[in-house]
């Protein structure tokens, strides 16, 4: 079997494992399903051939990496000033291992705040709100998702699981459970544009390109968690929701939240704010994550070790994940060190995620296998994000209280599933 048709398996597979999963099976009329997978995956395969294999489009990757370029130059030149040879500016020492000059905290990861700020910009100045609403016409068009589920799922393209929902918040009450899963699904399988620089900035030395792919995933994402949220949680034929009535939102601009900014400036003040608030947050969630691991490592050693056996996290989770890793078209050769990869984005996140892909020998994963795994990666569907998720629809609708957590971990699956089958459709297009 040749690796794109390994793909071409998983693309099919996957959907299926959504159907297996689904609360009410008997709610999925077999043409209607045929007909929503059909559209699903044909948007993935059309919007992912365009942007990956028309040359035109493909030379417009280069733009995001150069954007990342920018944005990265133009922040060291502020942590430089501020932190010096720490941020990699003129050191008052001789030094004698310039290749472990790089300290994370102070050379990548302050991009943050600089895309917070600029995607505060972009909304204020009415950009986001336009991209938003052309690609909803996208989906309602082709998948026939119309309303506050459009909005919010094109939403997600550009800003986080929680900002999304907030462009619909007045329809999160009278929404049905599809509907609601629906959006919380899309949430787990995108990442927000304020981190989106951040992992192409830690991808660029191993992935050509990186800032482009992960643009790709992204967008094509999309229509994939709303196959998979339709097939999981099915929409009640006897219930119509008064969003689902509702043809066309109100203006974006009044659903915007009440500390909307004022202007540029505020709009600078208010994007460094929420910068800081999610630089400490990732931060202090990588020095947790990477101690829980190291701490399970010493447990299982504790454990093993005695008995003549070395067993690690990353193993085991390699175990688990790999049969995911083939479906998307792995070489099995290489789906414990790409299970690995999945075990860590579900159970930790996908920043870890990334950073250990990055830092893995060169015949560990192929040039494939790392677009590939790229694509699976790029996604919010774990724990640590569900608990962000839940707290924040909670906030937005405590009525339905009760009901977004009974979806949580559902939607982590969902999520999961839905990458995955990005990371396949990439597959197929992409010769072994």
């Amino acid at each position: 079997m040749t690796l794109q048709l390994q793909s071409l398996l998983g693309l099919a597979v996957l959907p299926l494992l959504a159907y297996l999963l689904s609360e009410r099976r008997s709610a999925l009329a077999w043409r209607p399903t045929l007909r929503l997978v059909a559209a699903g995956v044909a948007l993935q395969l059309v919007i992912a051939g365009l942007l990956l294999n028309v040359p035109m489009l493909r030379a417009a990757f280069a733009y995001p990496a150069a954007a990342v370029e920018a944005l990265m130059t133009a922040t060291a030149a502020g942590m430089r000033l501020v932190f010096g040879y720490l941020a990699g500016g003129p050191t008052p020492f001789a030094v004698t291992a310039p290749q472990n000059g790089f300290v994370l905290a102070f050379q990548a990861l302050p991009l943050v705040l600089i895309v917070s700020v600029l995607s505060k910009l972009l909304y204020h100045w009415g950009v986001l709100p336009r991209l938003v609403a052309a690609v909803a016409a996208v989906l309602r068009r082709t998948l026939g998702v119309g309303g506050p589920v459009g909005t919010s799922a094109a939403a997600n393209v550009f800003v986080g699981m929680v900002e999304a929902p907030l462009l619909v918040r007045p329809y999160l009450a009278s929404m049905t459970r599809s509907e609601l899963f629906a959006t919380m699904a899309v949430g787990m399988a995108g990442v927000a544009g304020t981190v989106l620089g951040l992992y192409a900035s830690v991808l660029k030395a191993t992935l050509p390109d990186a800032a482009g792919h992960l643009v790709v995933a992204s967008v094509i994402s999309v229509p994939a968690a709303l196959v998979i949220a339709a097939l999981m949680v099915p929409e009640d034929p006897y219930r119509v929701s008064g969003a689902s009535a509702v043809d066309a939102l109100p203006p974006l601009g009044s659903l915007e939240q009440a500390d909307a900014p004022s202007s540029s400036m505020d709009a600078i003040t208010q994007g460094t704010r929420e910068g800081v608030d999610l630089l400490v947050s990732i931060t202090a969630m990588l020095i947790v994550a990477v101690a829980l691991v190291t701490l399970v490592d010493m447990i299982l050693a504790a454990v093993f070790v005695p008995l003549g056996i070395d067993v690690r996290l990353a193993g085991v989770l390699g175990m688990a994940f790999a049969p995911m890793a083939f479906l998307i078209g792995i070489p099995w050769a290489e789906c414990a060190a790409a299970g690995g990869l999945l075990g860590v984005k579900t159970v930790l996140n996908e920043f870890l995620a990334y950073l250990q892909m990055a830092a893995l020998p060169p015949e560990a994963l192929s040039p494939r296998s790392r677009l590939l795994m790229t694509y699976a990666l790029c996604g919010f569907a774990n724990l640590g994000s569900l608990g962000i998720m839940i707290g924040g629809l909670v906030a937005m609708v405590p009525s339905r209280r009760a009901e977004i957590v009974s979806l949580g971990v559902r939607t982590v699956v969902a999520g999961t599933l839905a990458t995955l089958m990005t990371a396949a459709v990439v597959g197929v297009l992409t010769p072994g």
